[in-house]
Formats: C-alpha cells, structure tokens, sequence
C-alpha cells in the first residue's frame, strides 16, 4: 500500500511542479494558439514518438482527429507511426533513425506542426524530424524530460517535464497534450470544454 501512494505521490509532485512553472503554463498557451493557426490556415499537425511515446503521439493524434470535447468536425492530424509498411520497409531498406524524417520531408509543409514525444529527449528518428522539420519551415514542438537531451537544441517549444522518471514523464506528457487538445478546440470551434 505504501508504494502505490508513494508512486501516485511522485505523479502528482510531477504535475504541481507543472502547475507552478508560468513559462511551461505559457508555453501550453502559446503552442495552443499556434496550432489553433495553423488548423485554421489548413495546416496539420504530425506527431512522432517511440514505445509509450508513440502511443501518446497516437492518442493525441486521435483526440485532434476524432473529437476530445466536442462533436465536430475531423482536424487535420497523424501520428506518423500508424503505417506498418511503412515503418518496417524504411527501417529495414534505410535505417530505424530515418523513418520520421523521411516522412516529415515528404508529406510535411510550411506551417505545419511537428510534435516530437522522447523522454529522454535523445531519440535519435525523432530528433532528426525535428531537423527535417524545421528545415522544411514547420514549427516543432517537443515532448521530454527534465534534461531536454538533443532536442532542446532543435525545438523553439519545448516541454521539458520535470522529472527524469519515464512513466511520470509520460503522464504529464499526455496531461499537456489534453490541455492542448481541449484548448484548441476551444478556440477553434469557439465552444467551451468542461
């Protein structure tokens, strides 16, 4: 009994940390207006993870796509990882570093948005999108821990949780990304959540 209050302590310290950081509460405003733009200028927006990070990129991909709050209409969303042919023929003919990348170069846009999900933020396929991405005048945003790893270099928004725990990382992750996904479709459809 005491480790699962000690485990649902960490979460929450996690979270009130977030609570009390005003340039990450900005940050959140500021990448949900960007996306809100980006929506409204017929733009996408693409997410890319490994593991649980792919199921987070995949879970916020369907919240924009499907609906979070409100019944609407579809927004322009994917996670990059969802074509299996995809994936496995790129990792095996080229190399598992290049199968972000070699997605985002083809189907991403300017003004496009590319979310980037790596605990540890060294994540090398996902760091190279990131690079693509910017070259190719997206803006990117990145998910990570408490150290940022290689992409603090490459994202102008970047979420860095403070913590240097995966599963409590990922459980703030999917926290900033439901703000977001409600925040956004707020604004955009000009409805109010709960």
């Amino acid at each position: 009994m005491d480790n699962i209050k000690k485990i649902i302590s960490a979460s929450i310290e996690v979270k009130q940390a977030l609570l009390a950081d005003e340039v990450m509460l900005e940050k959140i405003e500021a990448v949900s207006n960007l996306i809100t733009k980006a929506f409204q200028n017929g733009k996408k927006v693409l997410f890319c993870g490994n593991g649980g990070s792919a199921a987070d990129a995949q879970h916020l991909a369907a919240e924009f796509s499907g609906r979070f709050y409100t019944d609407r209409d579809a927004l322009p969303a994917e996670a990059l990882h969802v074509n299996s042919s995809y994936m496995t023929a790129v990792a095996n003919d080229y190399s598992y570093d290049v199968v972000y990348a070699r997605l985002v170069k083809g189907i991403g846009n300017p003004g496009d948005v590319l979310i980037g999900i790596s605990t540890s933020g060294n994540s090398k396929n996902i760091v190279e999108a990131i690079k693509v991405a910017n070259e190719k005048g997206m803006t990117t945003v990145g998910l990570t821990g408490e150290k940022g790893g290689l992409m603090k270099e490459f994202c102008p928004f970047l979420f860095n949780v403070a913590s240097n725990d995966t599963p409590r990382i990922q459980e703030t992750h999917i926290l900033i990304g439901h703000i977001i996904c409600q925040l956004v479709e707020e604004k955009y459809f000009n409805t109010t959540g709960k």
